[in-house]
């Protein structure tokens, strides 16, 4: 069959004080470094363009007579530091954008000479995550090349904001300082793949650059095989391919979405996306999979699950039932297969699943 569809326990009062002045001096050294936290002003006043001025306000500017006629939400994409479109239309939305002082209207236009100020500053979108050795790791496998995390649910693979602990990522530069500036970017320092914060298993980092770069190599060209065990709702049959495209949901941004429909793919311009279901086992009213996704994107599985009509037992953001007991989505990266990038040696290893998804197929199982 083939379907055109693909905790950690808080710390002690002492240790987080420790922990905030440890933060602090962080975030000092940084800023000293680099001062993200201002909006810029590309086209400040010079000889030869004296259109634009800044403010004294570091979260203000005047708008040129290269901005004047555009709508705020996309002049601030263009003038303020670290401003994606989602964010400037949310500060919009908000009322947390001011023209002239007073709160801009949704879809405002601006013109030459309007002063443009924010309430609120983004974040910046890059940054060095913080070292925390406060969250244990559980390692699954590691050399001098690489590392293998049996990741828990409710742990994020990254941190989101400068001054944020508590994710892998975070414990993974205290544990093995060399992994910084490794990877994609600052705040993921080492990390191969990523997963959900509610998803649990086996996340991939690597120790150097050379690493790195080989099994980024390798995932693209899809010879790093994850495995993943769900279980959703309805009954499924296997094998069934899933190969719906995704794009960021026009209306909810916790979401992504998965293009049923070809004019829906091109207008939001999505991404092409593989979903493997290679066994399944019914389970009372739901079905146990086994899913292997070469390369899994944001939400890929959840998304794709939903839009074939079965969404993730506990998956309550793409509409999965609730299932007693269990307090997140049903989804565990069971396994990473791949090709050592020094040995060349084949290197399988395996995250069992938690005691609370064990419990939870119990329970579909037998339902009282």
């Amino acid at each position: 069959m083939r379907a055109r569809a693909t905790q950690r326990a808080a710390g002690s009062r002492c240790s987080r004080a420790l922990r905030d002045d440890a933060i602090g001096s962080a975030l000092a050294l940084a800023s000293a470094a680099c001062d993200t936290s201002r909006v810029t002003d590309p086209a400040a006043p010079t000889a030869a363009n004296n259109d634009a001025a800044e403010t004294n306000d570091a979260a203000s500017f005047t708008i040129s007579a290269e901005d004047a006629g555009a709508r705020v939400d996309v002049v601030l994409v263009r003038r303020a530091a670290d401003m994606s479109r989602a964010k400037a239309r949310k500060l919009s939305e908000e009322g947390k954008v001011r023209i002239n002082g007073r709160r801009a209207r949704k879809g405002a236009v601006v013109a030459l000479g309007d002063v443009v100020s924010l309430d609120e500053l983004a974040q910046p979108t890059d940054f060095a995550a913080l070292p925390d050795d406060a969250l244990a790791l559980r390692i699954a496998y590691e050399d001098a090349q690489l590392v293998i995390v049996d990741k828990d649910a409710g742990v994020p693979s990254h941190p989101l904001r400068q001054d944020e602990l508590g994710s892998v990522a975070n414990a993974l530069v205290a544990r093995y300082p060399e992994m910084a500036g490794v990877g994609y970017r600052g705040r993921e320092p080492g990390l191969v793949n990523r997963i959900d914060t509610d998803t649990s298993g086996v996340l991939l980092a690597a120790r150097d650059t050379d690493t790195f770069d080989a099994l980024r190599e390798a995932l693209r060209e899809g010879v790093i095989s994850k495995r993943y065990i769900a279980l959703v709702e309805g009954s499924l049959s296997a094998p069934t391919t899933l190969t719906y495209p995704l794009a960021t949901h026009p209306r909810d941004p916790r979401k992504v979405m998965a293009c049923v429909e070809e004019r829906d793919a091109i207008r939001l311009r999505a991404r092409d996306a593989i979903t493997h279901i290679v066994e399944a086992t019914p389970v009372g009213a739901f079905t146990r999979l086994v899913i292997e996704a070469p390369v899994a994107g944001r939400h890929q599985i959840r998304a794709h699950l939903a839009a074939a009509g079965h969404p993730l037992a506990g998956d309550l953001l793409y509409g999965g039932p609730a299932l007693p007991g269990l307090s997140r989505h049903f989804l565990h990266a069971a396994q990473l297969t791949l090709k050592h990038p020094k040995t060349r040696q084949p290197l399988v290893v395996s995250a069992p699943l938690p005691h609370e998804l064990e419990q939870a197929l119990h329970r579909a199982q037998h339902p009282s």
